[in-house]
């Protein structure tokens, strides 16, 4: 029973990624314009905030971890906890591969067969200490930072950030840690 639950909710985040649904909260998401060196994107994110999905309903102290695989994809394993940072905690593993000819921005995500939705790293920092993640809808987006509590500072700039680059922020939804 387990196993099917976690494959429908793998199809699921799968779907909604590749047909989406809901408000965009950027109708025009601009190109990823800085490359990515992915081994030092590689490691652990928090999640700092996200534009509400289904397939993180009631998600909270969700992190992601990134890993090269020995074929050249990235290994990719989100968790959470459901209904609270106490909760039950919930893990999907998938992989990436890396959009050629994209400074290593673009990747395409799939954590259920042949699948994939995009993920595009819009813009990070310098130091890769954040980054604001998306997809061309606009209907996707995740700010995530390597603290799970980065000062106010920092939140204020990367919702300044995110406004600039054309989402809508009131649409955040600000995830526990």
């Amino acid at each position: 029973m387990k196993l099917n639950i976690a494959i429908i909710t793998m199809l699921g985040a799968v779907l909604a990624a590749c047909s989406p649904v809901g408000p965009s909260g950027n109708p025009s998401v601009p190109q990823p314009v800085k490359p990515v060196e992915i081994d030092r994107y590689a490691g652990h994110w928090f999640e700092l905030a996200r534009y509400e999905n289904q397939f993180e309903r009631d998600c909270e102290a969700v992190t992601a971890d990134y890993s090269l695989r020995e074929d050249g994809m990235v290994r990719v394993l989100n968790t959470c906890r459901e209904g609270g940072i106490a909760g039950k905690r919930k893990a999907s593993e998938g992989r990436a591969k890396i959009v050629k000819d994209s400074g290593n921005a673009k990747l395409k995500v799939s954590f259920f067969g042949p699948f994939y939705g995009d993920y595009w790293i819009l813009d990070r920092a310098a130091d890769y200490s954040w980054s604001i993640v998306g997809e061309p809808s606009g209907r996707y987006l995740w700010i995530l930072t390597r603290t799970p509590k980065p000062t106010k500072t920092i939140r204020n700039m990367l919702v300044e950030k995110t406004k600039a680059l054309g989402y809508d922020v009131d649409m955040l939804r600000w995830t526990q840690h």
